[in-house]
């Protein structure tokens, strides 16, 4: 079995539609949506309501680590909208969702990002889209788990958990052939990003799990230009498959 995985996806619906040519499944590990983007402060939700110079500038207050400024700034442009900030960030997200899902090959099996809004997803969800948090299935007669969202950070996307709940969803996982999550394990390597120069969040509960259980990959994306791609745990490969609005290109797994 050929098996294409995308990761932070981040509104690159065009590539989405050809992301499973070739392939008998595709596997999403979330993050959808693009909210903001650091690469071109034009694209992404905020700008598109507030434009590019409020953009730059919240942009350059959070690259700075200068969060109470960048939300005190954000707060004051969502407080100008008419009728308060989330009907307007909700159609957005809508219309977003809209696109990408309707792109999303079949089958594909998916599962949350950080910065994804989970109770959205029912409305534009397919025949043969399966959506998997703490849930496994089988594909090619191995057991692939899957563990969606993030852990809590300074940046407050919609779906960060507690490290409680996030560990809670890793054990109901348990022991798998191929573990499927959005963040890494916490290993330094696979957390820095050497272009925005810092370490993102992983789990301790994920990198406990493939110590102590050894499955043949743990995949994952978040970290968009990491200082290592794979690295060994034993006899655990494990590979970040990629950003895929930057590539447009899945990574290929084959069973």
């Amino acid at each position: 079995m050929r098996i294409h995985v995308v990761s932070d996806v981040h509104g690159r619906a065009e590539d989405l539609k050809r992301a499973g040519d070739g392939a008998d499944v595709l596997i999403c590990l979330g993050d959808l949506i693009l909210f903001i983007d650091y690469s071109d402060h034009a694209r992404g939700i905020f700008a598109d309501l507030f434009g590019q110079k409020n953009a730059d500038r919240f942009i350059a207050l959070r690259t700075a680590k200068r969060f109470e400024e960048a939300r005190e700034f954000s707060r004051s442009l969502w407080d100008s909208l008419e009728g308060g900030s989330w009907p307007h960030i909700e159609r957005a997200v809508d219309r977003q969702y809209a696109e990408l899902f309707a792109a999303m090959p079949t089958p594909a099996y998916l599962t949350y990002g950080n910065v994804d809004i989970p109770r959205m997803w029912g409305a534009h969800l397919r025949e043969g889209h399966h959506v998997l948090d703490g849930q496994v299935a089988e594909l090619g007669g191995l057991r692939f788990g899957f563990v969606g969202g993030g852990l809590r950070t300074e940046y407050r996307t919609p779906y960060e958990l507690d490290e409680e709940t996030y560990a809670a969803k890793v054990a109901a996982v348990g022991e798998v052939d191929v573990l499927c999550c959005h963040i890494p394990p916490a290993v330094p390597e696979l957390l820095y990003d050497t272009v925005a120069r810092r370490f993102e969040r992983g789990s301790e509960a994920v990198l406990e799990a493939v110590r102590r259980t050894q499955p043949r990959y743990v995949l994952f994306g978040h970290v968009h230009q990491p200082l290592a791609r794979r690295i060994r745990i034993g006899r655990t490969e494990c590979v970040n498959v990629g950003h895929f609005r930057a590539s447009g290109v899945p990574f290929t797994l084959t069973v």
